[in-house]
């Protein structure tokens, strides 16, 4: 492995350095304020919201913005526990991971038959699909519930996973549906030739290719669905409840005597499946994005 030199200026050429002007510099002095004030209001109240989840109620009254007395973690044990946090983390992972494992094998079908073959109707699912990303969630929440009723899955984990995943398809085949119609046709057609079936040639070949997209869209569809309020709060009210509604109800029950540190604790565990996921995909989640601006 050899390093590249630098190549001089032909002789008789005078070598001239790229000077910044005045606009360059108060461009970028200005970016990076901009960037250091918007990282400080998104940072500092993560942090002093995870810092005071180690106080009690009278430490965070008298000095909010004070180290705690003591690193415990009562306040996430009691959270944990008495404010059913634990069981409603457990059924939020069930919830969202089937779901997000559900919408991604159907988007990505879905995504794949409509970039690469043409049939009739075709163009109208698509049309269809884009539709119901303009389509706002709570004008559909009175007629899902009688859906729902009459299916006899509402207040059921069932029913909430079927109303995430069609929620969160529209997107996912939008996302997915350059990648694939981008993907180059000669691969399907060799693999075509070698005797491969469509079915093999989709989760062998294509889908392995269009892995950037799939890991953009999965976390994007994580954190919407990991969040989602609304939906839960309407539809599954009665039945087991997810970390969203736990964490409403939490607030709400203790009225005027907030236990400001367990709910703190509360939403630190909220925040941190978010977080974990972002640090883990970032790189990832850039990538894609670069590739598909860059088509």
């Amino acid at each position: 492995m050899t390093l590249l030199k630098q190549k001089t200026a032909p002789a008789g050429h005078i070598e001239r350095e790229a000077k910044s002007t005045p606009g360059d510099l108060a461009v970028a002095a200005t970016s990076h304020v901009v960037l250091a004030i918007w990282s400080a209001i998104v940072v500092l109240p993560l942090l002093w919201t995870f810092m005071s989840s180690f106080k009690t109620s009278n430490e965070i009254f008298a000095s909010p913005f004070a180290l705690p007395g003591a690193w415990k973690l009562d306040n996430y044990i009691k959270a944990w526990t008495e404010a059913g946090i634990g069981a409603a983390f457990i059924n939020s992972v069930i919830v969202v991971g089937v779901s997000l494992v559900v919408v991604m094998l159907l988007g990505a079908m879905c995504a794949y038959v409509l970039a690469r073959f043409s049939f009739r109707g075709s163009r109208v699912i698509y049309v269809l699909m884009l539709a119901g990303l303009t389509f706002p969630i709570f004008l559909a929440m009175v007629p899902l519930f009688g859906v729902l009723k009459g299916m006899g899955l509402l207040n059921q984990l069932p029913g909430l996973i079927i109303t995430y995943v069609a929620f969160a398809l529209p997107f996912t085949v939008f996302f997915l549906f350059a990648f694939f119609k981008n993907l180059p046709g000669e691969i399907a057609e060799a693999a075509a030739i070698d005797g491969a079936g469509e079915w093999r040639t989709f989760f062998q070949i294509m889908l392995p290719m269009a892995r950037p997209g799939l890991a953009s869209v999965a976390i994007f569809n994580f954190l919407g669905l990991w969040n989602q309020f609304l939906i839960p709060v309407t539809i599954n009210a009665g039945g087991p409840k997810v970390l969203s509604q736990e964490l409403f109800v939490f607030a709400q029950q203790m009225g005027y005597a907030v236990d400001f540190g367990a709910l703190f604790a509360a939403v630190t565990v909220t925040v941190i499946p978010v977080l974990i996921a972002y640090i883990l995909f970032q790189r990832q989640l850039q990538g894609s994005v670069s590739q598909g601006t860059s088509r």
